[in-house]
């Protein structure tokens, strides 16, 4: 029997309060964002805002419980925006959408950082309920996508290089039942042709520094069908995430009948950037829409998840959305 599980990957929006401390904290210019060597008074600020984030969580009623990403003023390049060996150059468009993060230019070997290892040990400390952990990465194909290489010169070489630093960070994480990996760009500017297994190895090297259940979260619009094949066999991840918020959710259907599915699926059932509440019926029917149409499939698990980062809410909205997935568990059970 599928279990249904209610988990998002984050990143969540920093809670009102926190804007204003932390904008007055930071200052307001470009060189005030976050570069990893803050003051104590900014540490104490995000251990706040994290143990508000977790609290969400569990308040809501999710059965996997992320850091929440608050510190993360980058989006899903945080972890080389604040590698010593990178710097941080322009403001550049977040895809095709409003926001924005500072593009991290390699400049040096990619050695370990244990930034967001830190941030996870953190969100132990304020898990007092026992839901279990899940870590939030970008993908390796998704950073290498966003970043800029002055330094390994040779794009295979560059993306592996990517994978082996996440690889290294994950070695270092406290337990977690779940890791998802963020890979928007496998959606938005997918592998050139005859280049996928190099993507889907870059994954699997990320995948195989945990014990966990990985989840490849990929988001706004299907994946090329042939993409999806190399992403099912190859990268050793448990769940594939889809978009099911998208419109063109038939052609994730169609890739799922054709050429089968991981063990497990995350569903991104409600919409990230668009402030109207999904209930929990409507959550429901969207899953057993999905899985009704793939009925040869039987999942181990199904996440109910946001299609995308949560970031882009308001944090009264972003709240509501956690608990309609949490009660459309309930509807299904």
């Amino acid at each position: 029997m599928t279990e249904r599980v209610a988990a998002t990957p984050g990143a969540y929006p920093l809670p009102d309060w926190a804007k204003e401390t932390l904008s007055d904290l930071k200052g307001h210019q470009k060189g005030d964002l976050l570069s990893g060597d803050e003051d104590d008074a900014i540490v104490e600020a995000y251990d706040d805002v994290r143990a508000e984030l977790v609290e969400d969580q569990l308040d809501a009623g999710l059965d996997r419980v992320v850091e929440g990403q608050g510190r993360w003023d980058d989006m899903i390049a945080h972890p080389l925006t604040v590698h010593d060996n990178v710097e941080t150059g322009g403001i550049v468009r977040y895809y095709d959408n409003n926001n924005f993060y500072r593009d991290p230019r390699v400049t040096g070997d990619l050695g370990f950082s244990g930034d967001v290892a830190a941030e996870l040990e953190a969100a132990s400390d304020v898990l007092s309920r026992g839901a279990p952990l899940a870590a939030t990465l970008p993908g390796p194909y998704s950073l290498a996508d966003l970043a800029t290489d002055e330094h390994y010169g040779d794009t295979a070489e560059f993306q592996a290089a990517i994978a082996e630093f996440l690889a290294g960070e994950v070695e270092a994480f406290p337990d977690h039942e779940t890791l998802f990996l963020l890979e928007p760009s496998l959606v938005e500017n997918p592998p050139a042709e005859g280049t996928e297994e190099r993507a889907t190895a870059a994954i699997r090297t990320v995948a195989d520094a945990t014990d966990a259940d990985v989840v490849v979260h990929t988001y706004w619009g299907a994946l090329d069908e042939k993409l999806y094949a190399h992403l099912v066999d190859e990268t050793g991840a448990d769940a594939l995430g889809f978009d099911l918020v998208a419109g063109d959710r038939d052609d994730t259907v169609y890739n799922v009948q054709e050429y089968g599915a991981t063990d497990s699926v995350a569903l991104g059932l409600v919409d990230g950037q668009n402030t109207l509440v999904e209930d929990a019926e409507t959550i429901a029917e969207r899953v057993e829409w999905f899985e009704g149409q793939v009925p040869a499939a039987e999942f181990d698990t199904t996440y109910l998840s946001s299609n995308t980062e949560l970031f882009y809410l308001p944090s009264n909205k972003y709240r509501e959305k956690l608990a309609a997935l949490a009660a459309g568990t309930e509807v299904l059970a």
